[in-house]
């Protein structure tokens, strides 16, 4: 049965944001502080997407074009601001990061292309690294390292549970476990809300899609094609020890960051062969992988502590078909804004801030231009 139509706020803006990931709740409370009327639905419960198994590393070091670096290094700068409005907070830091490869020629074009264009980049011999890198054992390093001294790390479910609490406080509606939803509107006409797994309708001005992995099936079901990479990702917790470790670091077998409550979070790659997702929807993981980054973890910390992993999650990297954001309003639908990244982490905040921005005033931010789902061009005329 259809929600009666609910009573609309002042300036007539009603807002529905699916997902309860970082973006979903970043443009969620930008929204309900821009004055609107806000509901936040979620498939299963906040922050359970991929927010919740990212390594969330902080940083603007990689290949990107002009565009994506500028909008990395904002998306950095509203970190920043946050963290100097909560300066005790555990599961947001800026220690810095560490970059290695087996191949020293890619660690010269790296620093190289950073400083190109004005990001603060280093390199460092063995025993200087050594020294200024706490909690890293100094025979595991290479001749050359690349230090990046601005970038950081967060701990999303810590950020989110925070978010969550006080876009509730402020009035927000939240509502959890709402299974898979679609959204009510046809390709070429205007968004009219969503629709929830029980069949329970949420009629709004604007919708926000902030799926994660899920976004390109959400869109699909009103007849919108977003071409789609996403691939599997498994981030890994350690039990709580004394690691000293206040860095990212990023080597040719191990990403890891600190981690709050004395952990440690660790990915990579190479193990992703032996993460299978079932038919159901389910995964199956070679608990080896455990055993295995666990011991590069260690070898490659100060004092080679014992770790141990505590928790795992696997599941879908959302990434777009040309691996760079989908970020802004569909041509064929209008009042659905998409956001869809694999850069969900630095570009969390940025991204519901500019978003919450177009659909509280109507006008398009510069900043997101590249990034606008009409760029893919079949399927996204009205």
């Amino acid at each position: 049965m259809a929600e009666p139509e609910a009573e609309r706020v002042p300036d007539g803006r009603r807002a529905v944001v699916l997902g309860g990931g970082v973006l979903g709740l970043s443009t969620a409370l930008e929204l309900l502080r821009g004055g609107a009327e806000v509901l936040l639905v979620t498939e299963s419960e906040v922050g359970s997407g991929a927010s919740g198994r990212s390594l969330s590393w902080l940083n603007a070091g990689g290949s990107y074009a002009e565009s994506y670096f500028r909008l990395r290094m904002a998306g950095i700068d509203r970190y920043r601001t946050l963290l100097a409005r909560h300066p005790d907070a555990d599961w947001l830091a800026f220690g810095g990061g560490l970059y290695w490869d087996d191949d020293p020629f890619v660690v010269i074009d790296r620093h190289n292309a950073q400083t190109r264009r004005g990001y603060e980049a280093r390199m460092l011999g063995r025993d200087d690294a050594a020294a200024r890198v706490p909690g890293i054992d100094p025979g595991v390093l290479p001749h050359r390292v690349l230090a990046n001294p601005g970038e950081g790390w967060v701990s999303l479910p810590h950020l989110i549970a925070g978010m969550a609490g006080e876009f509730t406080m402020l009035g927000g509606m939240l509502i959890e476990h709402a299974g898979l939803c679609t959204v009510l509107g046809e390709s070429g006409g205007p968004v009219r809300g969503v629709r929830t797994a029980a069949g329970r309708d949420y009629r709004s001005d604007a919708v926000v899609l902030a799926c994660g992995a899920g976004t390109p099936a959400v869109l699909a079901a009103a007849g919108i094609e977003l071409p789609d990479a996403s691939d599997p990702a498994m981030l890994l917790i350690s039990r709580p020890l004394e690691h000293g470790l206040r860095t990212v670091l990023n080597t040719p077998r191990i990403s890891l960051r600190p981690h709050p409550g004395g952990r440690l979070a660790m990915d990579h790659t190479w193990y992703l062969d032996r993460v299978k997702q079932n038919a159901d929807g389910s995964w199956d993981v070679d608990e080896d992988i455990l055993t295995e980054v666990a011991a590069e973890a260690s070898r490659l910390l100060a004092g080679n502590p014992e770790v141990a992993v505590e928790a795992w999650q696997p599941g879908l990297k959302p990434v777009p078909g040309d691996g760079e954001p989908v970020f802004g309003e569909l041509q064929a639908l209008p009042g659905c804004w998409v956001l869809f990244t694999h850069s969900g982490a630095t570009l969390g905040l940025i991204g519901g801030e500019l978003a919450a921005g177009e659909i509280l005033t109507g006008r398009r931010h510069p900043l997101l231009e590249p990034f606008r789902p009409e760029r893919f061009g079949y399927g996204w005329e009205s």
